[in-house]
């Protein structure tokens, strides 16, 4: 219906985005046969790559919600191509996530897609655009442990399931983030059309400081050591071990040389 207001070369998939597929698919390959000599840089490469796919069709669920919703100027603004270029902040979207992950392991939440919620017509739509995104990673999620929870590891390499585990978890971590119910994170955005509007005149000079204030929660230990906890306990409950976390963080992180138990474990 609203695609039609779009034109066809607004909807065209992006030489960039397709390059990183490119990259992700040669790579995977690579993490696959072992064809790297050191296993780690293609475990990062993988990662790294998967990632950024999953960050751009976390924006990409974004605007093409808000399109079906009634903004149909998402097109014009090349979101709709998949193009991580063309987000607002490429610094949020993109760069600061990679450098998330690959100091830390955290899958941090990304974004911007400029959405004019003005041509959005009913809460429910205005929260499904919100909830399009983090939804995209928990689809990913399902999709990276879908090996795991259906028992089909036989035959997998060991470094390939590592690496499965370690995206898993920047899914599942950047999901749970997202849905947060606080200013700026999609999860406020789901509830916002359902608050009064004096509530969100009170909460509105906060969204600006709202992942700053999430990142500044992970630091303290005992709020870190809760959030792994449950980030655990959901991949515990997708049938990924600890184990499997770990060896795939540790050969991400090669750098560090942490990963020898890992390249000699079944």
């Amino acid at each position: 219906m609203t695609t039609a207001t779009t034109r066809r070369g607004e909807r065209r998939v992006s030489p960039v985005f397709l390059g990183i597929l490119a990259v992700t698919a040669v790579t995977g390959w690579a993490t696959w046969t072992g064809f790297a000599e050191q296993p780690g840089v293609a475990v990062f490469l993988f990662v790294t790559a998967a990632w950024i796919v999953s960050l751009c069709l976390h924006e990409y669920a974004h605007a093409r919600t808000a399109l079906h919703s009634g903004d149909i100027t998402v097109g014009a603004k090349g979101y709709l191509t998949l193009n991580p270029l063309k987000y607002t902040h490429a610094l949020l979207s993109i760069v600061l996530p990679v450098l998330f992950v690959i100091m830390g392991g955290i899958g941090l939440p990304g974004g911007a897609v400029f959405i004019e919620r003005g041509r959005i017509r009913g809460r429910w739509r205005h929260s499904l655009v919100s909830a399009a995104g983090p939804l995209t990673n928990v689809l990913f999620a399902a999709v990276c442990t879908a090996p795991f929870w259906l028992d089909a590891l036989s035959g997998v390499p060991a470094d390939f399931r590592f690496a499965l585990a370690f995206l898993a978890l920047l899914q599942v971590t950047a999901a749970i983030l997202n849905f947060l119910p606080v200013p700026g994170l999609d999860g406020y955005g789901v509830l916002e059309p359902w608050l009064s509007y004096q509530v969100k005149r009170q909460v509105e000079p906060f969204a600006p400081f709202g992942l700053l204030f999430v990142f500044a929660l992970l630091w303290v230990p005992a709020v870190n050591t809760v959030f792994f906890d449950v980030v655990d306990a959901v991949l515990g409950g997708l049938g990924i071990h600890e184990l499997d976390t770990y060896c795939g963080r540790a050969l991400y992180q090669f750098w560090q040389g942490s990963n020898a138990y890992c390249q000699v474990t079944p």
